[in-house]
């Protein structure tokens, strides 16, 4: 049985539906209604619950009865989890999820999968956080080519309007984005065909939530650029679907730069910024001057628009066999929090579950104690 978590009062959807204050007396003049850009201002810092519920086997495809939760590795999400990240000073839980694993050949999903997500989404709204649900990687079956294209409507318009219809009484606390990192296998540098076919991905994501009414008539909905790549997306021209709900809309990059520093496990680069000392360790490109005008671009091309920008993703992996103190790494994750923030984007780290080295783990999963508690902090503060 799936239990829907009831918003009551001002936060119930037909009313602001946006964390505005109840109404005042008639003697008051009412408090002006939150934009997008101030709901994103009380998002950040966000955490990513990653490699969790997007974890998929699937040389092993799930029964209905059974979830692949721990299939990489991380242990069952709890409430203890996410009251900790909650404590930490993280305001956003994004939480990716693989539905394909646990849906039928006809794309029905699993009732028991979706009680699992209502499950975790209530922890997370019971710990006091703004949470985003999405359509994760799930095998790849996304691909923005003409030839996928109506296959690929088909699946995702099909998958929001049972994911949607199950929250559509949730108040606007919960976002959900469409897709993640859409691109085309083989393609490094996108065309207009794959730029159209993602931006019709966008579109039939908007159209199938809307449809299902309730509080996703007017719920904020996250579309991606193309590739979540902050170049890609730009050089798509991508647009924002049309939309029944104004202004309700909000676009996703991910920032990985220098690929380098950040997740190639196998590199030797491992120094960052202005505070880098050896030359050889450091990549020529992607300092603090690099990112800054990339979270600038998406500051002209949306915020300033009034469209709120999530990063959906960032992180520097740890490097101890060269950087056992973490400078570096933790350095590069303020530095990227701070800048997104200060250009009205919405950080949201990622964070892999894993805290060994070359991973971005930052609590322990199983308890939700702090692992680093230093990077936290930096990360945190790095937003006030």
């Amino acid at each position: 049985m799936i239990i829907l978590l009831l918003a009551v009062g001002p936060l119930a959807y037909g009313g602001e539906g946006d964390g505005s204050p109840a109404a005042s007396p008639a003697d008051v003049s009412p408090a002006p209604r939150p934009t997008g850009l101030d709901i994103a201002k009380q998002m950040s810092p966000g955490w990513n619950l990653g490699n969790a519920l997007d974890a998929f086997n699937a040389r092993i495809p799930a029964p209905a009865s059974r979830s692949q939760e721990t299939a990489w590795g991380n242990p069952p999400v709890t409430q203890a989890l996410l009251d900790a990240v909650k404590a930490a000073g993280f305001n956003t839980v994004r939480i990716p999820v693989a539905w394909s694993e646990y849906a039928d050949a006809d794309n029905n999903i699993s009732p028991a999968w979706l009680a699992r997500v209502t499950q975790v989404v209530n922890y997370a709204r019971k710990a006091g956080l703004y949470v985003i649900i999405n359509v994760h990687w799930d095998g790849g079956w996304l691909q923005s080519t003409d030839a996928r294209q109506a296959a690929g409507d088909a699946k995702l318009a099909k998958f929001w309007t049972q994911i949607a219809d199950n929250f559509k009484n949730y108040d606007s606390h919960l976002l959900f984005a469409g897709t993640n990192e859409i691109g085309a296998d083989g393609v490094s540098k996108p065309d207009a065909e794959n730029c159209a076919v993602q931006n019709g991905f966008n579109q039939t994501f908007v159209n199938a939530v809307r449809a299902t009414g309730g509080g996703n008539a007017t719920r904020y909905l996250i579309v991606q650029g193309y590739n979540t790549n902050i170049d890609q997306t730009l050089l798509c021209d991508a647009k924002l679907p049309t939309d029944t709900a104004a202004r309700r809309l909000m676009m996703e990059v991910h920032y990985y730069d220098p690929y380098n520093l950040t997740i190639n496990e196998r590199s030797n680069i491992w120094q960052w910024g202005k505070i880098a000392t050896d030359r050889a360790a450091k990549d020529t490109w992607g300092d603090e001057a690099w990112a800054d005008a990339q979270f600038e671009k998406m500051k002209a091309a949306f915020v300033d628009k009034g469209i709120p920008v999530i990063l959906g993703e960032y992180a520097a992996m740890r490097r101890t066999e060269y950087d056992p103190t973490e400078k570096y790494s933790t350095y590069w994750d303020a530095y990227i929090t701070h800048s997104a923030y200060e250009h009205g984007l919405v950080p949201v780290y990622w964070d892999n579950g894993y805290t060994g080295n070359h991973a971005s783990g930052l609590f322990d999963r199983a308890t939700g104690a702090q692992a680093f508690p230093d990077t936290i902090r930096a990360i945190v503060d790095a937003v006030r």
